[in-house]
């Protein structure tokens, strides 16, 4: 029996894409709430409640980018030149980012310099990574293995759209991760922020579906098709259980809860772009296959893989469960 490779990688890369999202999700969403938590020493427990794991969460981003342009040469040369501007907005914005999360600690009269700093980046990052999500779902424009669009052909309302509700999305995972590791007053901030950006990402993801429907009826097709409509059919109860959970969470106080469910909804439409997409690994024009380097590349960057990544989840998994329980904002983790 012989091993397809190429879907084999492009499973790989997808969930190095979801680790990321929802791993570094959380610690850009403490960044978009960052100016709204209501004192000093709020913000320093939001940092503090993910200082011991946020490097390591980017790890998948690095894992996933370099994946692509290894594995899938064609798909990386194809999608960096219509995707520039965007991808160089996240990376200046990640920089912003992670430079202010280290030195707003070595300074008190530019504190204020450096916050603005790690909002600000968190945000573009974020914003960022939506648009260039809705790029690749309305369709990257190939020609002879080549981009052959336009400069701005990835800002439509469409893009701006998905970029704003994956900003949303990211708030959402950064209070449910507040009010899982916190307590009192930052943790009712967090409860609040939580109900407010719920609500909105919940009618955005609406409108990003919707909207695909309309403007790009061969996704419906797939959608319907089998076997994709066993996930479809079976789509809202999933949809439904995680709301269930989610408000159950929040009003009881079971901290956990509102977290993990906001996790199922990253997933659940992460599993339905997977859907759509699939064969391509640029929309609508080049394949898995058509993008894949040679087998005898993959075959052996596949060691590499399967020896990298189950190390990377122990020592993830490891980490989060050092750090596990709730912050103290005098002691740090207890």
């Amino acid at each position: 029996m012989s091993i397809d490779l190429p879907l084999i990688w492009a499973g790989l890369i997808a969930f190095a894409v979801l680790a990321y999202v929802v791993l570094d999700g959380f610690d850009l969403g403490i960044g978009i709430l960052f100016p709204f938590l209501d004192s000093k020493a709020d913000r320093d427990l939001a940092m503090n409640s993910v200082a011991p794991v946020w490097d390591g969460n980017e790890t998948w981003l690095v894992l996933g980018g370099g994946g692509l342009m290894a594995v899938f040469p064609l798909a990386y040369a194809t999608l960096l030149p219509a995707l520039y501007a965007p991808i160089i907005a996240m990376l200046l914005g990640l920089i912003f980012r992670g430079v202010s999360f280290e030195f707003r600690g070595k300074t008190e009269r530019g504190r204020w310099l450096w916050d603005v700093g790690f909002a600000g980046g968190s945000m573009v990052a974020a914003l960022a990574q939506g648009i260039t999500l809705g790029a690749l779902v309305q369709g990257i424009e190939v020609d002879n293995r080549a981009y052959a669009g336009g400069w701005w052909d990835w800002l439509t309302p469409f893009t701006l759209l998905t970029g704003l509700s994956v900003l949303v999305g990211y708030a959402l995972l950064g209070a449910t991760w507040l009010f899982m590791k916190t307590e009192n007053g930052l943790a009712r901030q967090a409860r609040a922020a939580a109900w407010l950006t719920g609500g909105a990402l919940l009618v955005l993801m609406g409108a990003v579906t919707l909207s695909s429907a309309f403007l790009f009826p061969h996704y419906v097709e797939r959608w319907f098709s089998w076997p994709a409509l066993l996930f479809t059919l079976f789509m809202p109860v999933l949809l439904l259980a995680c709301i269930a959970v989610f408000v159950r969470g929040l009003v009881r106080g079971h901290d956990s809860h509102p977290f993990l469910a906001t996790i199922g909804l990253f997933v659940l439409g992460f599993l339905g772009i997977a859907i759509s997409f699939y064969p391509w690994m640029v929309p609508p024009h080049v394949t898995i296959e058509q993008a894949a380097a040679p087998d005898s590349s993959l075959a052996f960057l596949l060691v590499g893989a399967l020896i990298l990544i189950p190390l990377i989840l122990a020592y993830t998994g490891y980490a989060y469960w050092v750090f596990r329980g709730k912050v103290d904002p005098d002691e740090g983790y207890h």
